[in-house]
């Protein structure tokens, strides 16, 4: 029986080096020369990435951070003391990575910086603390927090770059397969309807497409085939219509209305999955389980005799 390559196993197809994990072959890049630079450049990077995809006014300046801690422990609303406690992370993030930015200053002045710097400890500490504060931040679309994003500066921060990017392959494979579950159940749950059909070549375009925008670089020049390919497999998956039979009722329409509704929720979760290119794994469950409800509310029951 073959077997499957190892994980971290690599080829070269067509001329594009790639790594495997966790089933998929990946579009691999060599990573950049380990520095305090490098990790400077990585964390500020990760950190925008970040506050592009979680939820609006968050990204408090690291400057405010015993005001964002004082009103996050003065807040007995549990609600709002959610908010507090993600603007407290947004700021402990910033914090963190203002610090960083301090130490490759000293570091570029001659200084030696070891591991046990107090500028050192106080970063991680503020990943750390950012990191479980993070918890209580949601996604930009107002689904789950994506606790990944919050703990990529920490591994940037504190392991051998080399690591890191090979953390993302893993990362990069894990999301290509929530891809892969959340088209499956576009699939089955809309195999039997009369109403939305023509949908399997959609679907294939579009995770196709979702899974080439997971994997490359936005510096590499495929992204000028890729990103449109992507848009267009979007649109053409959202803007399917439902067919009514001739004689249609108020259950037809309605099973037009949550199909579509459907089907616009899986082209949204595909799409904030594939831009932050981490799975989300709370939010694909919930939706694979909004497909079954309807597939057992206006479709199952046309199979029963």
């Amino acid at each position: 029986m073959h077997q499957p390559p190892s994980n971290g196993a690599k080829r070269v197809f067509d001329g594009v080096p790639q790594i495997y994990y966790e089933g998929y072959w990946i579009n691999y890049y060599d990573p950049p020369q380990d520095s305090f630079e490098v990790r400077r450049q990585l964390i500020q990077a990760l950190t925008i990435r970040l506050f592009n995809h979680v939820e609006h006014g968050i990204n408090i300046p690291g400057s405010r951070l015993k005001e964002a801690r004082a009103a996050y422990a003065a807040e007995t609303d549990t609600e709002r003391k959610r908010v507090n406690g993600a603007m407290l992370a947004g700021a402990l993030f910033n914090r963190a990575a203002d610090l960083f930015r301090c130490l490759v200053d000293l570091q570029t002045a001659g200084l030696e910086v070891t591991p046990e710097h107090p500028l050192m400890r106080e970063c991680g500490h503020c990943l750390m603390e950012a990191l479980e504060l993070g918890k209580m931040v949601r996604h930009r679309g107002g689904d789950e927090g994506i606790d990944e994003l919050w703990g990529e500066p920490f591994k940037a921060f504190s392991m051998p770059i080399e690591d890191f990017y090979a953390s993302r392959y893993l990362k990069i494979a894990m999301t290509m397969r929530d891809v892969d579950r959340i088209a499956s159940a576009l699939k089955v749950t809309f195999a039997d309807s009369t109403q939305i059909v023509g949908l399997d070549a959609r679907i294939d375009e579009l995770t196709d497409a979702a899974k080439r925008k997971c994997e490359i670089l936005r510096t590499d020049p495929a992204v000028f085939d890729v990103w449109p390919a992507y848009v267009v497999a979007s649109e053409r998956l959202r803007n399917l219509k439902p067919i009514l039979p001739a004689n249609h009722g108020t259950e037809d329409i309605r099973e037009a209305v949550e199909g579509t509704r459907l089907l616009g929720e899986g082209t949204d979760l595909v799409s904030f999955i594939v831009r932050a290119r981490v799975p989300m794994p709370k939010s694909t469950r919930e939706f694979i389980d909004r497909c079954e409800q309807f597939h057992r509310t206006f479709l199952a029951k046309s199979r029963k005799p």
